[in-house]
């Protein structure tokens, strides 16, 4: 029997198309092993979206080969749909496959040929299946791919193509198998989440929720990373008559500044976002939000930072996740003048990360001496892993509790990054 490993790196879709991709092996006769193991084929999950996420992929690509210099080294990914012929030159990989062969990769595997489709022309969702989720808590569900808002800075509408929406039938079919299997939770996912539907007729990402939400045995439902203009009253009416809905969301501001959102192609103004945030904080108890911002982008000047980073500070978000502008060859921004010194955001990176770490630990304070439902996920030595409703992670004693497992929790202390509690009757 043949033994396979998976390196992923990116997004929660690929962490997706990864578990698939290990489900099929396995049905086929493979033998799944540790990627720090010796295996006969190495499977490497790539990203492109930042030229750090392009340079440790292929760091990984090139690691494989000492683990096992014999070895069968297959590169996926983003990275791979975007610059296959480099990929092969430069790390010696032996099979390089688009995003759109990944629901093939048996077959180009034992066929050992070399394809990367032109994404831009696919106009059907590519399916792909789970049963079992990793951690058995919570799965990840891709339930639609691509993009077209061809954000300035971004590769990724070029390496994933235009939107596709899965069946609503497929998706009902997947989750309710995880849910035999024991997951508790599910996470909506997808390339432009927001997109689901404007392919199909009638179906929006809300009927999606609606209708899982009808799944017995599931207890909570999330959603990926969504736009802010889908964020309005009747969206938010539909969901609080959900029960299985988490109040957190993740909208994605890239900056608060208006000049540099429209440099940027965002089809948002902060005043949008503003009100996005409003109504959750406003309409729904308990709610979170966390969100990305890009420091540097060409021509941000200071002022254009400062007004970014004082509309951050007025939000009030569980977490910001920030990055430095990073170039990407095959963009608008490419191009653009007025291209920022690393050392200017370095600066603005520390500035930024340093407010995001003030509001996380602000946002966890107001939490201490309530009581708040966890669902309990992961071993962490004396203690056990687990998240509230609204993504909090909260640490518990674990001779109280059992993993995978739904307990209320009164939480005593703020660690920073997490809380911890003990669990209340």
């Amino acid at each position: 029997m043949k033994k396979f490993a998976i390196s992923t790196l990116g997004c929660k879709v690929n962490q997706y198309e990864s578990s698939a991709i290990k489900e099929e092996l396995i049905v086929k006769g493979y033998e799944y092993v540790s990627f720090d193991e010796s295996a006969d084929i190495y499977i490497i999950n790539t990203c492109t979206v930042t030229n750090m996420a392009a340079k440790k992929s292929k760091q990984i690509i090139r690691r494989a080969r000492i683990l096992n210099k014999d070895a069968y080294v297959v590169v996926t990914g983003c990275l791979a749909q975007n610059t296959p012929l480099e990929i092969q030159e430069q790390t010696g990989a032996d099979l390089v496959l688009g995003n759109s062969e990944k629901s093939n990769i048996v077959k180009f595997i034992e066929g050992r040929n070399n394809r990367v489709t032109d994404i831009m022309s696919m106009d059907i969702y590519d399916n792909m299946h789970i049963s079992k989720a990793d951690t058995r808590t919570r799965a990840y569900v891709k339930i639609q791919d691509g993009c077209v808002n061809f954000c300035t800075y971004c590769i990724i509408p070029f390496v994933r193509g235009p939107i596709r929406s899965r069946n609503l039938t497929d998706i009902i079919n997947e989750i309710t198998i995880l849910v035999k299997n024991g997951v508790k939770e599910v996470v909506l996912t997808g390339i432009h989440l927001d997109s689901y539907g404007k392919d199909l007729e009638n179906i929006q990402l809300i009927d999606v929720i609606k209708q899982i939400n009808k799944i017995n045995g599931l207890k909570r439902i999330r959603l990926g990373s969504l736009e802010p203009t889908i964020i309005t009253m009747q969206f938010i009416n539909e969901i609080k008559k959900l029960d299985k809905f988490c109040y957190h969301f993740h909208l994605s501001l890239q900056s608060g500044c208006d000049k540099t959102l429209k440099a940027m192609n965002r089809e948002y103004t902060t005043k949008q976002f503003k009100d996005a945030t409003t109504l959750i904080y406003d309409q729904l108890e308990n709610s979170s939000i966390t969100t990305d911002i890009i420091v540097g982008f060409p021509n941000e000047s200071d002022d254009d930072f400062i007004d970014s980073y004082n509309f951050i500070k007025n939000i009030g978000f569980l977490k910001v996740h920030v990055f430095k502008y990073s170039r990407r060859k095959g963009t608008k921004a490419y191009n653009m003048a007025n291209q920022i010194n690393g050392n200017i955001k370095a600066i603005r990176s520390k500035q930024m990360m340093q407010l995001a770490n003030e509001m996380t630990n602000n946002f966890l304070n107001q939490y201490i001496n309530k009581k708040v439902e966890v669902l309990t996920e992961e071993d962490a030595g004396k203690y056990i892993k687990s998240h509230t409703k609204s993504f909090v992670s909260v640490l518990i004693e674990k001779s109280d509790s059992k993993l995978n497992e739904i307990y209320n929790v009164v939480i005593t202390e703020n660690k920073g990054e997490y809380l911890k509690g003990t669990i209340s009757e």
